[in-house]
């Protein structure tokens, strides 16, 4: 199972650093990124392996959100099948 993490705020040293740690400490494997600075504006969207995550889906939302706001960004994580069943008639 996949999500997508998405990261926007001001940018600073670290913040795919913080994220991807968050990441590797719940055995979520990252296999996307990209990234741009947009007028000083950072944003990054990842695909993650979610399948052998070692935390509850909502603790591991809970664990980025939190990373975000230590770095003074904002990161949501959404299943992937949310975005399949929006795209899906």
């Amino acid at each position: 199972m996949k999500a997508v993490i998405t990261v926007v705020g001001k940018d600073t040293v670290g913040i795919l650093a913080k994220v991807a740690g968050v990441c590797a400490e719940a055995n979520v494997n990252v296999e996307e990124v990209t990234q741009s600075i947009l007028a000083g504006t950072f944003a990054m969207i990842m695909v993650v392996e979610i399948s052998r995550c070692t935390v509850p889906f909502d603790q591991l939302q809970q664990q980025l959100t939190a990373a975000g706001e230590e770095k003074g960004v904002d990161v949501k994580v959404t299943r992937q099948e949310l975005y399949d069943a929006m795209h899906h008639i």
